[in-house]
């Protein structure tokens, strides 16, 4: 195969600065006729729906409903979860579920319903499907979480895939949460969401539809009880939202709707019922648990973009050292041909090996930019491997591409960088868009359509498990801007081009708290913005906020004139610094969130209701998060403000500089001046955090009178897969005292830390 066959998205040409604007340019363009040619123009159709129910045969965890015009098979999983799907359609293939799926609950049962039509039991819920095929998912005490009206088939009339429409309703009170990381969420109002990863080509700010990361995935919130709904199919699509709306005094209630079109693929859905921590939980035993970032990936990270070598990396780190600055690890773009996988530029990296072990020996990583494409050269080595294997997409003039060999090929290329000294990797880039691309799919064959949003999904498996077998007894590192349900079982997630200005800062938070409702715990923007160069005030408030997100990253552009602290003045770096420190000192508790969201599903950034979602006035709260169980965050986000509102969940909150206390439910004022973001503890607290002799203690917020409290601890060496015990605490409150113990099967004990009670003045 020469260059002609590759797929034209996944060509680079050119070299060097400039020429990479340039070809920016083309992409954007040649995205821009890629899009306007998909779908391609549909031929005659004929609609159809499920038409009147004709049987059931029941089976293991549900059944099979037959209909004139379709079946639905409906299986209760052993987890609580239930899937159904129409015209035959099972759980797999999929490529979100790991493995093969959960096992049917056996004392699930199908039986006949009222009016012709049939029900599913369970212990979580209840399925009740009508004798014209809608489907509606109740408590176990009858209430109503969600009716699925029966759905629309449009199918080509020559034959191929059809695209279909599925309209829901939801309760009146009900918020609709999740579809990937949206910059305008991370509440969903009303309004139409594609479900179609694309590149603006600009940086994103609240106001743009950026799809770096979506998913058919909605987590929804009402009065009732919270849902998830996971629609599995890879196919572009839209969803429109519209919430419903209470009436007044005796008016009727309007329920909310969604609608759910989708371009192609098989109908068939999950749904999970249950508190926001049992959905999470669930939602991972579904689609695999987060992979567990290595400690110094929980620290600060450094990028910069653009021209700049070796030279530029000691320059930068030696600033950081010299004002005692932490610093983790450092981002290049070391290749020739702009961070894709090309040889590394040795006019610019000349002893690379060599500075990776200097920086190694000081506690700090390197990562590398990968991006998936290669040069369509044949005579360039990557270029030359892939051809071997027969790896690249084709277009629609060329035979499909063999299975086999690809995974294998992609992850091998990783150990070259390996080699050199990196530790994890930065993936970057969109998916290919040409008109008609012909995939492999794993053996199954597919079209661009199908293939488009798993092809980043399926990048970060390749690099991931070559990683494990490369570096047997490290946990990978790798992160990646694109992918699709189950990408947290590879490693995390960038927000891509985030807008500087204060409405980008607002965005980056909403996106890092829709993600974690769609099971990718681990993310994070480009602090600072990545289009121009952030006033001091914007980028101290995008490093204060930065500093309590799982991906810790400040990243430099040329284009932004200054990016590093001592850059924006004597103030700015002295509370850069508190910032840096205290994301430092709380390093174990970013640890021992990491574990338990493998183990859990939950995020370490959780909306304000995560543990009371009947809260209507959380529900509504964008600009404040929960970080694990033990600290509400309240970033600054706008201009200017030196004081800010923070709604408080119910309990006693506790300002962890002050130390004055607030009662909630309430929404308070407090000061926020330049120098800090207000952060609050949650009283009873037990949190992991590093002592000033770099060891782990305990800091405990002393209960309110009479109460108590506790917490998690997982201690953890920084790397390798040991399965660390969890520690148990409990606190009470015994008059001006508070007793901490360690909570363990047989009794308790003396804690194993030491333990610093904050609290009592």
């Amino acid at each position: 195969m020469d260059g002609r066959d590759l797929v034209r998205s996944v060509s680079v040409m050119g070299s060097g600065w400039a020429a990479r604007g340039l070809r920016t340019v083309r992409a954007a363009w040649g995205g821009r006729r890629a899009d306007a040619a998909l779908p391609a123009p549909r031929g005659p159709e004929r609609a159809r729906v499920p038409g009147q129910v004709q049987g059931a045969e029941p089976g293991p965890g549900g059944g099979l409903i037959r209909f004139g015009r379709s079946e639905l098979r409906i299986v209760v999983a052993v987890n609580g979860a239930v899937f159904w799907g129409w015209d035959g359609a099972g759980p797999q293939p999929s490529y979100a579920l790991a493995g093969s799926g959960p096992d049917p609950d056996p004392r699930a049962v199908l039986e006949p319903d009222k009016d012709g039509g049939w029900r599913v039991v369970a212990e979580r819920m209840t399925v009740v499907v009508s004798r014209y095929g809608a489907v509606e998912v109740c408590t176990p005490g009858g209430v109503s979480l969600r009716r699925e009206l029966p759905p629309r088939w449009w199918e080509p009339a020559g034959g191929g895939a059809a695209r279909w429409v599925q309209r829901s309703e939801v309760a009146a009170d009900a918020r609709f949460f999740g579809l990937g990381g949206r910059a305008c969420g991370p509440r969903l109002r009303d309004g139409v969401y594609r479900l179609g990863n694309a590149a603006p080509g600009r940086a994103s700010g609240p106001g743009d539809e950026r799809l770096d990361l979506t998913m058919p995935v909605q987590l929804v919130v009402a009065d009732a009880g919270t849902h998830l709904v996971f629609h599995d199919t890879t196919w572009d699509g839209t969803v429109v939202l519209r919430e419903g709306e209470e009436g007044a005094g005796s008016g009727h209630d309007r329920a909310g709707h969604c609608e759910l079109r989708m371009d192609g693929g098989p109908l068939r859905c999950w749904v999970v019922v249950g508190t926001p921590a049992r959905v999470l939980h669930a939602w991972a035993a579904l689609t695999g648990a987060p992979a567990l970032p290595p400690a110094w990936a929980l620290g600060h990270q450094y990028a910069r973009s653009g021209p700049g070598g070796e030279q530029e990396v000691r320059r930068v780190v030696a600033g950081y050292q010299e004002r005692g600055l932490p610093l983790d690890a450092v981002h290049l773009d070391v290749g020739r041909d702009g961070g894709r996988v090309s040889a590394v530029d040795e006019e610019r990296f000349p002893k690379l090996s060599v500075l990776a072990e200097e920086l190694r020996r000081d506690g700090i990583r390197l990562v590398s930019v990968v991006g998936a494409a290669v040069r369509a050269e044949p005579g360039e080595v990557v270029h030359g491997g892939g051809s071997a294997v027969d790896a690249f997409v084709r277009d629609a003039g060329c035979r499909t591409v063999r299975a086999g060999g690809t995974d294998a090929w992609w992850g091998g290329l990783h150990a070259e960088r390996l080699g050199q000294g990196f530790a994890g990797f930065w993936q970057v880039g969109h998916e290919p868009v040409p008109c008609g691309a012909r995939y492999a799919s794993d053996g199954r064959g597919g079209d661009q359509g199908e293939a488009h949003h798993v092809y980043g999904l399926c990048t970060a498996r390749a690099g991931y498990e070559a990683l494990r077998e490369l570096s047997p007894r490290e946990r990978p590192f790798q992160f990646s801007r694109w992918g699709w349900a189950g990408s947290q079982r590879y490693g995390g997630t960038w927000s891509g081009d985030v807008a500087t200005g204060w409405p980008g800062l607002r965005a980056a938070l909403s996106q890092v708290l829709g993600l974690g409702l769609c099971g990718v715990p681990y993310s994070g923007p480009d602090l600072g913005g990545r289009d121009g160069g952030p006033s001091p005030e914007l980028y101290l408030r995008w490093l204060q906020l930065g500093a309590y997100l799982p991906l810790f990253r400040t990243h430099t552009h040329p284009r932004a004139g200054r990016g590093d602290p001592w850059e924006f003045g004597a103030d700015v770096l002295e509370y850069a610094r508190v910032a840096l420190l205290e994301r430092r000192r709380l390093l174990p508790y970013f640890l021992t969130l990491a574990h338990l969201a493998r183990r859990t599903g939950a995020p370490y950034v959780r909306p304000l209701w995560w543990a009371a979602p009947e809260d209507r006035a959380l529900r509504d709260c964008e600009d404040a998060f929960l970080l694990g169980d033990g600290l509400l965050v309240a970033p600054v986000l706008d201009a200017g403000a030196g004081r800010r509102a923070v709604r408080l969940p119910r309990g006693r909150w506790y300002d962890t500089v002050t130390e004055e206390v607030h009662e909630g439910p309430a929404q308070v004022r407090v000061d926020a001046p330049l120098s800090r973001i207000p952060v609050f503890a949650r009283a009873g607290a037990v949190l992991p955090v590093r002592g000033a002799d770099g060891g782990l203690e305990l800091e405990v917020w002393a209960p309110a009178p009479g109460r108590t409290g506790g917490g998690l601890v997982v201690p953890d060496a920084g790397d390798g897969w040991d399965d660390p015990e969890i520690e148990r605490y409990v606190v009470r409150r015994q008059g001006d005292r508070v007793v901490v113990t360690r909570d363990r099967e047989g009794g308790g004990g003396e804690p194993l830390r030491p333990v610093r009670v904050r609290g009592l003045g």
